[in-house]
This record gives structure tokens, sequence and C-alpha cells, in this order.
């Protein structure tokens, strides 16, 4: 802990040093461009801590203390009489603003999450508005020991914190040395974790750093590795990237794009994705947190900058188009969710009507390839692979790929995953015996599910629960439950009511539901609504576009890839469960609205894509999530309670708990 503080120190050691020297041990470990300002703000925080604390005989004070996740720093954090206060100050403030409270209240809880130390230990986030008038003290509600935020004045913060240790009972005892050397192990968001690689922190600094997540730290330097290797040799070269879902696929892919900064370095990379909403709501939170980082900046300007890390691989594909032999400005670039390229029939059918591409005859991973082959010498493409994520039709999967290099591109080097044979990954059998340069690496793959800091086995859970399986995941859900809670209701209001009471500070909420779910209509939820990603993920709470309205719903197409702390899971009847005659288990069920009327899903790939459908929105939270199954109405045929009752009563054999 004492090396991601800029200032650690006994409060008596703190009481009589000077303040210019506490600002210089600071400013030496600050890696922006100070201003004025920022040091101004400093003093002002040393000079109310220093004559509010002057009493105080025994604890610990800590100056910007980092908080991964966030991509933060909070203020202060105090050690008085065992009890942890983090301290956000706002300084000349009149008022204490909900927006000042939350981030105040979120620092707390992720020091609760992620700092081993602090996991038991009791904390009161304290928001300073220096100018802002006293209140009567009264002790908030708590949870897990972190206390809603307290407001404090520069006048009355002694009296607040002597207040918080007469009332608060039996804190656990803390040893500060301990304490200060226990692990960090964050686990940010995909947002979080884009704002702070692309503000050039190192993904050692926001990803655990514990043994069953190493593995993702191993992969990202076997992937600068092989770059590396193709720059020196000149050789171009393919790796293909697997992982559970969760595991860090996009973390691993947003690393290698932002580790150069320069966009002249040979190395620089940039990250594509056809998956639109991702795209934009990154690098429109790129954009807007560059923004705030240096307010003298354009957010226009701060687009384009994270546009050059980021972009559609649509662009890409139609730069590309252009000028058939020109190579692309990068040398290396990653794919993300590279399986869901599609196949020649569905290319070439886009070339010929979109793009004007008559008799075009490549696949989308040989027309891919192509393009990176145009280089004269070295050229590096990183493939990230999922499994089970294939949600839509004419995806050419991995085989598209592996045909692509064995009949077209059979000079490559190709480093695969060795994982990425598996079913799971290949969708089919394929194997690389007709590609001379081919060998398997473990480090290639990511076998630790990370999205959920809380439950790291729900991805084995949600993979029994849709393949059929009850007793396996009632099994794998009783491992977790305690951390992870998973409920379900009939009541949509109770649904709502439960998740809002969930979420605290700036904790993201959100309710998802299935493209196919058309006949949740009636009960209010409207999936055929068209929802601004950026606007849904990023907008604050009292916006009535976020996510944490709870009004727009997102569908697997605008939430795959990114992730919620809490989720009302909207279940409809196009996948749903039947009781067989004599069996206990029963099967699910694929159907589709079409026209008036529910129909049957024949096919075996499109049943294929309405389970990952499920299974993309089942792994979509962090921390937790409730179900909700509708009643269904007798006197409307497409929503008969029949197609609702089975799925609500499998889902209870799988061990949910009913909300009341």
């Amino acid at each position: 802990m004492s090396k991601r503080a800029y200032y650690a120190a006994t409060i008596a050691d703190f009481l009589t040093a000077s303040p210019d020297a506490i600002i210089g041990q600071i400013t030496q470990h600050h890696s922006q461009n100070l201003e004025h300002l920022q040091t101004g703000a400093w003093a002002s925080q040393i000079d109310i801590l220093q004559s509010a604390l002057k009493t105080l005989n025994a604890g610990h004070i800590l100056f910007e203390v980092q908080i991964p996740r966030m991509g933060r720093r909070a203020d202060v954090v105090l050690i008085v009489d065992d009890i942890i206060f983090v301290i956000e100050f706002k300084v000349g403030a009149k008022h204490a603003t909900p927006q000042d409270l939350r981030q105040a209240h979120g620092y707390a809880i992720d020091l609760h999450h992620f700092h081993e130390g602090s996991h038991d230990k009791t904390i009161v986030p304290l928001l300073l508005a220096t100018e802002s008038a006293a209140k009567v003290f009264c002790l908030p509600a708590q949870l897990e020991r972190v206390y809603a935020p307290l407001c404090a004045n520069a006048g009355n913060l002694l009296a607040l914190i002597t207040y918080c240790v007469s009332h608060i009972p039996a804190p656990q005892a803390i040893n500060y040395q301990a304490w200060q050397q226990s692990a960090y192990k964050p686990t940010p968001t995909i947002i979080e974790a884009a704002q702070a690689l692309y503000s050039n922190h190192n993904v050692a600094d926001i990803a655990r750093s514990d043994a069953g997540a190493q593995n993702l730290h191993l992969t990202s330097q076997a992937i600068q590795d092989i770059v590396h290797a193709a720059r020196i040799n000149r050789r171009k070269t393919i790796c293909f990237v697997t992982g559970v879902p969760g595991a860090g696929k996009t973390l691993v892919g947003l690393n290698i794009a932002t580790s150069s900064t320069h966009l002249d370095d040979d190395e620089h990379a940039v990250f594509l994705s056809g998956n639109g909403p991702l795209v934009e709501v990154l690098t429109e939170a790129l954009a807007r947190d560059s923004v705030q980082r240096d307010p003298g900046s354009t957010k226009a300007h701060q687009l384009r900058s994270a546009e050059a890390k980021i972009q559609n691989i649509h662009k890409f594909r139609d730069e590309s188009l252009k000028d058939l032999n020109k190579a692309p400005p990068e040398r290396v670039v990653i794919f993300d969710e590279a399986q869901r390229a599609w196949d020649l029939e569905n290319t070439a059918k886009f070339m010929n009507q979109k793009r004007g591409q008559k008799n075009f005859n490549q696949s989308e991973p040989e027309f891919l390839i192509s393009v990176m082959d145009r280089h004269a010498d070295w050229c590096v493409i990183v493939a990230l692979i999922g499994g089970g994520q294939e949600i839509n039709t004419g995806e050419a999967g991995l085989q598209g790929w592996v045909d692509a290099l064995a009949t077209q591109f059979a000079g490559w080097d190709v480093h695969y995953s060795n994982k990425l044979t598996q079913i799971e990954y290949a969708g089919r059998d394929v194997n690389f015996s007709a590609i001379a340069h081919a060998k398997p690496q473990a480090s290639l793959h990511l076998a630790t599910a990370m999205r959920s800091f809380r439950a790291e086995k729900l991805s084995h859970m949600v993979h029994y629960l849709i393949h059929n399986q009850p007793t396996k995941a009632r099994a794998c859900y009783q491992g977790f439950k305690h951390k992870f809670p998973i409920k379900i209701t009939r009541n949509l209001a109770t649904a709502k009511a439960w998740i809002k009471q969930q979420a605290r500070a700036n904790e993201t909420k959100g309710m998802i539901a299935s493209s196919g779910a058309v006949r949740l209509k009636p009960e209010g939820i409207f999936v055929k609504n068209r929802l601004s990603a950026a606007d849904w993920f990023l907008n604050p709470q009292d916006d009535i576009r976020s996510c944490h309205f709870l009004e727009d719903v997102a569908t697997e197409f605008d939430i795959q890839g990114l992730e919620l702390d809490w989720c009302l899971l909207g279940w409809d009847a196009d996948y749903r469960h039947h009781k067989t005659d004599g069996k206990q288990d029963g099967h699910f069920e694929h159907w589709k609205f079409t026209g008036t009327s529910w129909k049957r899903r024949q096919q075996e790939e499109q049943q294929r894509y309405l389970e990952n459908a499920y299974r993309v929105l089942l792994t979509r939270a962090r921390q937790g999530m409730v179900i909700f199954v509708p009643q269904g109405d007798a006197e409307d045929a497409t929503r008969l309670p029949e197609y609702l009752d089975g799925t609500f009563e499998y889902l209870l054999s799988c061990g949910l708990e009913v909300l009341g």
C-alpha cells in the first residue's frame, strides 16, 4: 500500500512536517504535469488536516492513494483507532453534491473489495466540502463494514472523526505494517481498464496479480514477444488467443494497442472490433476521460486520438478497399472476437450489395489477412477467439481463418493457443496440420474468468444452466451464492426495487434481455427500441438515458464485451424450458417470434445463436443479478403462462432464490 500512496506517515510525523516537504514528496511520485491549481489543493488539504488533527497522538495518514479499479486516487486515507477513513476533498465547496458523495463512497467500496488488508476492516468515507454548513452527526447504514458517506467541513472534521470512533462498535484491529503490505487485487471494468491503459498505466497496475490471474500478464508478454520477434526477423505472423468468458481477452488486446504511445512507432497497434457498441462506448469513454484530465483539449480531438487506437473493423475494411495494393499504416492489428468474422457467402453478398465489389470471392478472414499481407516485410495479426460468443448468422468461425492460412498464406508463422481446437472455441473439428509454420503455445490461453471479482465460477454455472444440467448448475452456484446473489421473480417492480437497493455509490445497474424477447413488451421492456450505447453505459445516474434508470433495455448485441455491476435480466418465451414426460430434467425449446406468433427454431445453428445470446446475458454482471420471468397471460396466445412457468421452475431447480 505504501508504494501506492504518494505520501505515507504517522499522524505524529505528519503534524510536525512542513507543508513544502509533504508536497515535495507527493510531487516526486506524481507522473503528470502539475498545475499550480493542483499543488494549491494539496497545500489546502495539508493545512486543514494539520489544524484538525493536532490533538491526535496515534494513527496513520496517506495522501493520493491508488484505487486501481477506478483509475483514480483517493485524496487522503486516515487510520484512527482501527477505522479507515477515506477522505475526498472539495476545497471551496459549499455543498456536498450526490455525485461527490458517490465518488467518496465508491473509493471506500473499492478499497474494501480490492485491497486484501481492507476486506474485513471498518471503512468510513468522508466528503470534506470545506465551506459547507455543519450538520448534526448521525451514523449512517453500513454493508460489509463499509459505511455510507458522511459530510464534514474544514472546522468539524476532528469532531466527526471522534464521533465515528465513539459510535462504531468493535472495529477489527488493524496491524498497519501488515495492512500497507497487503496485496491489491483490482478487477476493473473494461471501460475503466481502457481509460487506465490509455493514460499510460501498465496492465499490472489495474489487474490482479494473484496466482489465478498471472496468465493475463503472461499472455500480454507472450504477444509482445511475438510482435517483437516478427519485426526483428521480418516475418508475417498471426497468433490466436483464446479465453473463457470474462478472462480478459479484450483487456489483453487493449493493452497491446495502447502500449505504444507514438503512432509512428513500428510496433504501433490498433484494436479492431466488429462490436459497434463496444467501440462506441470505449472511444467515447476515453475521450470524456481525457477531456476531464486535460480541460484544455477538445472532445473532438480526443475522439480522433482514441479512434487511432480503437476502431470499428468495418472502417478498417472500407479503408482497405479504396486502394487494393496499399498496405495499412499499422503493422500490428488486433481483431476482437475474430471467430465472428463472416464466411465467404455473407462477405461476398455484402461486398456486392453494399460496397459495389462485383465478383468478390474472399471470406472476411481471408480478406483481412490479405490486407495485412500487403506489407512487404513484416506484420502481426492478433486474433482474439471467444468461446460460446457467436450470436449472428453467417459467421465463419475459426475454420475460416485456418482455411485461409492453409490455402493462401502458407508462408505466415502461426502461433495458437493450445486450447484452440476444442469445440468450445473451434465450433467444429479443426487442425493446423496443413499449415507449415504453426505451433501451439499454452500462454496464449486465458483460463481464469475475472469479469466478476465475486464469482470466478459464474461462467461454469451458466454453462450448466444453458445446457439443461440443473443439478450441476445448482452445485456450482452453492459455491459462490453468498458472494454473488442471483435472484428470480415474476414481478418486474420487485426486480427493479431489489437491484436499486443493491447498487451502491457509482456501481452500475441496468436492464437487459434477449433481442428475441419481443413479448416482454406488455411488461414495459422494449427490446426493439434503439439506444445509444455510449449514453446508456457512461451517462450519470440522474440521466434518464443511462442504464441506471432501468427504462431502456440492452440486448446481447448492445452489451457483448461490456459489463455492469448489477443486471436485471428479462427472460421471455424465446428460450423456454419444458418438462419432458417421465424425465425429471426436461429440455429447452428454441423459439422465434415472427409476425404474430412463435415459430420453432429448427436449424441447429439458429438454436446455438439463441443459447449464446442467453450465455452472453447471464455473464454480464460483476456482483449479482435478478432474473424476471413474467407470469404470462392466459388471454394472450403469445404469452401463455405455460410458455413461462416451466422456465421459472427450471431456474428454481438451478438453486436460484425467489424474491418476495
